[in-house]
């Protein structure tokens, strides 16, 4: 579970910006938060509105640049087509539009909680080169923070308890300690939790990519298939089965199940509507999330979808009787109609925009105050309020805020 991630120096990012799916202490939709395993509580939703080219993106795509940096190594020597796909490498580029910052490191730092301990993993990268790296656990049963590595200057120190972990001073420079204690002490019970939760416990959905079309095979699965029928049938899709057929070169046909005037007919799903495809491309990994309690990511969910099934979607993650395993959905959206207190509490509504000198901010709705130091009401119309631009983040302006005034 995804605790909380900031990131500095990162594309549109300059100063420290943090992302918090830690529940905020407010009364509206009590019964909508996760109690976690350390018993804090944690959102099971988060969406980010903002104009285009304001650096929605740019924060999933900071979160996916840390988690590919941990993860290319390990996947770098398999032979498979899933793990040629998650070593490619990712530029981390700095914010350029400041002297300073695009001579410096990015620095990126997450919180994220499994059954066993919550972790706190940092990582500063200048260009490939690591210049610091570090990550405690507090233990869930004791709640004892212990510290795990550090890493300065090419100096790596081992926390107690960790020291038999034996390490090169001599490893490159480029490759995360995290990474190499993976391939290396994979055995080692801490090392093993951490990494899979870079492996299993978050998932980046991008419809451009191919990873899409091999995630559809998770459909074999009959707990999963039946979930995704199940949304299918509330959507009201009008299809009544779905079936998965592997190819002998390795790809994968779908064909979706129709009953007209009492027959039954077939088509593949490349006959079906774009707004069909993307749903198919999208149900798999929603039913995956939801099963195995897994937090998805996804840019610009709402791109060719209905509202209505949106807010379907969303709700799922709300329906405890469903998201029976803490499973999180975050992404970015600029559709309106569920921008409102029945779909959302105001600390999953978070708002990105530029300033003047092309600088992203980030900011959720619970904590943006009001010209006269006020919160915004748990009843207000946030959509309305929205496209008067009174939260800063006004998707018909180029120019939002003078940010040196806030």
């Amino acid at each position: 579970m995804l605790s909380q991630f900031s990131v500095k120096n990162y594309k549109s990012i300059r100063e420290e910006m943090t992302f918090d799916m830690q529940a905020a202490a407010i009364t509206e939709h009590t019964d909508r938060v996760v109690k976690a395993s350390n018993n804090e509580l944690f959102l099971p939703v988060a969406a980010i509105y903002g104009p285009n080219g304001g650096g929605k993106s740019n924060v999933l795509q900071a979160l996916h640049s840390m988690e590919l940096k941990v993860l290319r190594p390990l996947y770098a020597t398999e032979a498979d087509t899933l793990s040629k796909l998650r070593a490619k490498n990712s530029v981390i580029a700095p914010f350029k539009f400041n002297e300073e910052s695009k001579n410096s490191p990015t620095e990126f730092e997450v919180f994220f909680l499994t059954e066993k301990a919550e972790y706190r993993y940092i990582i500063h990268v200048l260009g490939e080169v690591i210049v610091y790296e570090s990550l405690s656990m507090r233990k869930v049963e004791t709640n004892r923070t212990t510290e795990i590595f550090e890493r300065e200057d090419g100096k790596i120190s081992m926390g107690d308890g960790f020291a038999r972990l034996k390490v090169s001073q001599d490893i490159s420079d480029t490759l995360p300690l995290l990474s190499y204690l993976g391939i290396t002490y994979r055995k080692n019970e801490v090392v093993d939790d951490c990494i899979r939760w870079f492996e299993n416990g978050i998932r980046f959905l991008n419809y451009g990519s191919p990873l899409q079309e091999l995630k559809l095979a998770i459909a074999n699965s009959t707990e999963i298939k039946e979930l995704i029928l199940n949304m299918i049938r509330e959507m009201d899709l009008d299809i009544e089965d779905f079936r998965v057929e592997k190819l002998e070169t390795g790809d994968i046909q779908i064909y979706t199940q129709h009953k007209v005037a009492g027959n039954e007919y077939e088509i593949s799903l490349a006959e079906e509507s774009s707004g069909t495809k993307k749903i198919f491309g999208l149900l798999p990994f929603i039913a995956d999330s939801l099963t195995k309690g897994i937090t998805l990511v996804i840019d610009e969910l709402d791109a060719k979808i209905h509202p209505l099934l949106l807010k379907h979607i969303v709700m799922l993650y709300n329906n405890f009787e469903i998201n029976k395993h803490g499973a999180q959905l975050i992404f970015t959206s600029h559709d309106l109609s569920t921008m409102n207190s029945e779909v959302f509490r105001r600390d999953e509504i978070w708002f990105v925009a530029k300033g003047n000198e092309q600088n992203s901010k980030l900011y959720s709705l619970v904590e943006f105050k009001n010209p006269d130091g006020t919160s915004v009401r748990k009843d207000a119309k946030f959509d309305k309020q929205y496209l008067e631009g009174k939260y800063g983040a006004d998707p018909y302006l180029r120019k939002i805020i003078d940010w040196s005034v806030i």
